[in-house]
């Protein structure tokens, strides 16, 4: 007899409850399977759990700091030691360079006023003097341009010296040539070209004298910046070499682990070096700054008001009143005083910056000859004034007793300040470069010494434990 089919619903297979061991006859299901930073974790757990796995975690982290402190301490110095290289091979030479060219064409300007004045019989010395200042500031722009990228200020600097120069050297040619054939207006181009060197060429020339100090003044501040990563770095590993010593020491008694005590000095010695070597770069390169980069920026800064001011009496002669100020009084006078007063004030800074007598005794004789020069110049006024324009001119461009032979005094005590200041920066800023010669190397190998030393010191203790 057939049975009628089952009604009820088919029963879900049931399933041991988690943990259950296996039923039998059935292979236990497979883990699953964990990824390799889960397993690594995991034996570095259980490696912890052992006194070697713990000294061998210990040797490998105090081993990394003292690699570390070595690496940083490298790279950073190496960083301060460029740029203190540069300040002493690049960004100076290369202010200094821009000064000299501002202080070219200012002279060049001065020299063909004089040789302006002395009429058809321009004197050769003048004539030649005007040609160097030209051809100085012309190779001064080219070396210039190749250390410099045409978008920077400096570039752009460069890019309207070099169209500007021909145009005034031109401009000057022609009043010369006039000049000598007696026509007046000689006098209109020698004005005209006074006025593109002052409002463009003397502009763009203090543009990039300031552009390449301030160059100058960021390799300064990088090179003198202390490197506080490293010193961290290096109290850190410090910290961990005494830590793991005083750890070995309760635990085991002895005093002392060679190599753990090795990589210690190490560190001590980089870390005393680091210190050492960059405060005594830093106070080499601070003195660089304040007694020689400072005094060489007003020194030269006075000598540009110097040949300005001499530009200006010789053109006061020249223009004979045709270019007045506002005030109906003369230009080129009042532009000679101001500039004088200026030159008074920068000697005066000049001499309080200077920090011995080779410095000082050029600066008061500059400062002597500046006095002596502003009483000519009275003079010589008086008698234009009086209508003795012959008598005015030979105090000015005279062969003696002449404001002309003032200001050669003037220009030539500057120059002796100059050299001994450029002097001065040169050999402090050398030792300060020096200072840091070998840091970044000696930091790297005894880095590389001191973690060899801590490796020695671990597996010394490991080896107790096989």
């Amino acid at each position: 007899m057939a049975h009628p089919p089952s009604t009820r619903a088919p029963q879900a297979p049931v399933t041991a409850p988690a943990g259950a061991p296996p039923a039998p006859g059935h292979p236990p299901a497979p883990a699953p399977r964990r990824g390799g930073w889960a397993e690594s974790r995991e034996r570095l757990r259980a490696a912890a759990t052992t006194e070697p796995g713990r000294l061998w975690i210990i040797g490998t982290v105090v081993a990394l700091l003292v690699v570390a402190f070595g690496a940083v301490t490298a790279w950073e110095v190496s960083d301060r030691a460029a740029a203190a290289d540069d300040v002493v091979s690049r960004s100076q030479p290369l202010s200094a360079d821009a000064a000299s060219i501002y202080r070219s064409l200012a002279d060049a300007d001065t020299a063909a006023a004089s040789g302006f004045l002395a009429g058809s019989k321009e004197p050769h010395a003048v004539r030649l003097r005007y040609e160097s200042d030209i051809a100085t500031a012309s190779r001064l722009l080219v070396k210039a341009a190749a250390n410099t990228t045409g978008a920077s200020d400096s570039g752009r600097s460069i890019a309207e010296l070099n169209e500007q120069l021909p145009v005034y050297n031109g401009l000057i040619e022609q009043a010369r040539a006039n000049n000598r054939q007696g026509f007046p207006v000689g006098g209109a181009y020698l004005r005209y070209a006074n006025e593109r060197m002052t409002e463009q060429l003397l502009p763009a020339a203090q543009k990039l004298y300031e552009a390449e100090t301030g160059r100058l003044y960021d390799d300064y501040d990088q090179a003198e910046t202390w490197p506080y990563v490293a010193l961290a770095v290096g109290v850190v590993a410090l910290g961990a070499l005494f830590w793991a010593q005083r750890r070995n020491y309760l635990r085991t008694n002895r005093v002392l682990n060679h190599g753990l005590l090795a990589a210690s000095a190490a560190s001590v010695v980089v870390l005393l070096w680091l210190v050492a070597g960059h405060a005594v770069a830093t106070a080499d390169l601070s003195t660089s700054r304040t007694s020689g980069q400072e005094s060489l920026k007003v020194l030269n800064d006075a000598r540009i008001d110097s040949l300005k001011a001499r530009a200006n009496e010789n053109l006061t002669l020249v223009a004979r009143g045709a270019v007045l100020t506002k005030d109906g009084v003369d230009q080129y006078d009042t532009d000679y005083k101001a500039e004088m007063k200026d030159l008074v004030a920068k000697l005066g800074s000049a001499g309080d910056l200077a920090d011995d007598t080779s410095g000082r005794t050029p600066v008061k004789d500059a400062q002597d000859s500046v006095a002596q020069w502003q009483k000519q110049h009275a003079s010589a006024r008086d008698t234009d004034n009086a209508g003795d324009y012959e008598g005015a001119l030979d105090q000015v461009i005279g062969a003696s007793g002449s404001t002309g032979q003032s200001f050669d005094r003037v220009d030539a005590a500057l120059e002796k300040a100059i050299g001994h200041e450029q002097r001065e920066f040169t050999r402090a800023a050398s030792d300060g470069k020096g200072a840091l010669t070998g840091l970044p190397l000696g930091a790297a190998v005894l880095a590389v010494l001191g973690a060899a030393a801590a490796g020695v010191g671990i597996s010394r203790r490991l080896a107790e434990y096989r």
